[in-house]
């Protein structure tokens, strides 16, 4: 194993991410890809959550631009490039699809709000669609029509971490549920970002946090329709993915929505066991 290849598996098994237990059951050549792209997307995205300043947040985002661009002109210099860009022929990974992931990681950097829905959508285009697009390539489709059903579990994923993390993102100062929705449900922001029980905790907030889940329900209900038959067999990586994340959704709802003085979260064992069970049923 090259030392670019250590690095992005260390930081992909460190990271106790639900991707991981899915890449576990995958053929060397993809699961080495899929590593890859992970830790990629992992890299952004600690830009902006591990750096107060956002101007040196800005200047490394700037950076990984410049590495992407160097990369695929044959350049990398980032032991996570130099892993990838191996990766890039065979399984259809561009530069625009890399480009559009930090475009995301820019958005969280500028914004800490969402107007209304069809915004918030935009993003998680960016941030959860395009990486379902290039994994969905990475685990093996035969059928375009795929490449809708990763774009659509990607949102359903995305609405899922949202829902999840909304006291960690206040912590931060950022609040993704869409100022529409807030409003519609007389949930006031200062709420949501006092964050401590029993601040913020309210039928208002409960009824909020009903719509988002079953917004992401709905979602994920959408994203299985999607799924070609042929396909099924190569995108049980996603399948095990999807399973995990609404296995969490459900954790969540079952909680009551405690989600704003802490984050829920599912214990190795049963992330790998959700993961096995989808492996041997197929779904």
């Amino acid at each position: 194993m090259t030392p670019e290849q250590q690095y992005v598996q260390d930081k992909a098994a460190k990271s106790g991410s639900s991707f991981y237990y899915a890449f576990l059951f995958l053929p060397p050549p993809r699961r080495a890809a899929i590593t890859a792209f992970y830790t990629f997307c992992r890299e952004v995205d600690d830009v902006v959550d591990e750096t107060s300043d956002a101007g040196v947040a800005a200047t490394k985002l700037a950076w990984w631009r410049g590495e992407v661009a160097n990369a695929f002109a044959g350049r990398p210099s980032h032991p996570v490039m130099k892993a990838l860009m191996p990766h890039t022929g065979p399984f259809s990974i561009e530069a625009r699809h890399l480009q559009a992931v930090i475009d995301g990681c820019q958005i969280d950097l500028e914004q800490t709000r969402f107007l209304d829905f069809p915004g918030l959508a935009r993003y998680c285009h960016l941030v959860a669609g395009i990486v379902g697009e290039v994994a969905s390539s990475i685990f093996g489709r035969s059928s375009e029509a795929t490449i809708q059903y990763a774009h659509k579990l990607g949102l359903a994923m995305q609405l899922t971490n949202i829902i999840r993390d909304v006291g960690d993102d206040a912590r931060r100062g950022r609040i993704y549920l869409p100022v529409s929705e807030l409003q519609r449900f007389d949930v006031k922001a200062s709420e949501l970002l006092l964050r401590t029980a029993p601040y913020g905790y309210s039928d208002r907030f409960s009824a909020l946090m009903r719509f988002q889940a079953e917004r992401a329900h709905q979602t994920y209900d959408a994203a299985m329709a999607l799924l070609p038959e042929v396909d099924r067999q190569p995108q049980k990586p996603g399948l095990m993915m999807a399973n995990i994340y609404r296995s969490l959704l459900r954790e969540i709802e079952a909680d009551g929505f405690q989600v704003l003085h802490q984050r829920t979260s599912l214990t190795p064992v049963r992330k790998l066991w959700i993961a096995l069970r989808t492996h041997w049923q197929g779904r």
